[in-house]
């Protein structure tokens, strides 16, 4: 695949999670009853620098939980050696019920990643309302989904990618659009 253009650097990418970070104390007026809860693999990495973030703006600091959504996708690919799919586990660290619960995500395309985390949530407990937090939002939903907080809107052709780089995963901090 070549790369066609890199949508956020390493900058970009902190003044855009910086704002999400913002935004979500706004629209949540403050912390207390919040909840963020990162869909793996590089959701949790994203929703762990947002907690960072909004723990150096409140002073206080917030529950991360990590979601995996394997069971849940409507395209179970199976990866094992007995056909059975590869569970990485969730981790919630509070109960998520009656919460204000932030899922996070790096980027948003169909809608069917969001749909299977949905369901897996509702599965651990039921939360007072689920909000959604995306660093790229990509557009081509089939599924009638929408972020709440979004750092950057990519309009792209169904044929390129986009590819999330974080320091945690990847050594590097950029969004690229590559033409398959």
């Amino acid at each position: 695949m070549n790369v066609k253009a890199t949508v956020l650097d390493e900058q970009a990418i902190r003044r855009a999670l910086t704002r999400i970070a913002h935004e979500i104390i706004e629209k949540n007026k403050g912390i207390e009853n919040c909840v963020l809860v990162g869909i793996k693999t590089r959701g949790i990495y994203i929703a762990k620098r947002l907690a960072e973030r909004i723990a150096q703006i409140e002073g206080n600091t917030l529950p991360v939980g990590e979601l995996d959504i394997t069971l849940y996708r409507d395209d179970l690919s199976k990866v094992t050696s007995n056909d059975e799919p590869l569970v990485k586990g969730s981790d919630i660290p509070t109960n998520i019920a009656n919460k204000n619960v932030i899922l996070v995500d790096d980027v948003l395309y169909t809608g069917r990643t969001v749909r299977a985390a949905l369901d897996a949530l509702i599965d651990i407990g039921r939360p007072e309302l689920i909000q959604l937090a995306v660093l790229v939002d990509r557009g081509h939903r089939e599924l009638p989904i929408r972020a709440d907080y979004v750092g950057k809107n990519v309009p792209t052709a169904k044929s390129e990618k986009i590819a999330v780089h974080l320091m945690e995963v990847d050594e590097k901090d950029h969004v690229s659009i590559y033409e398959k």
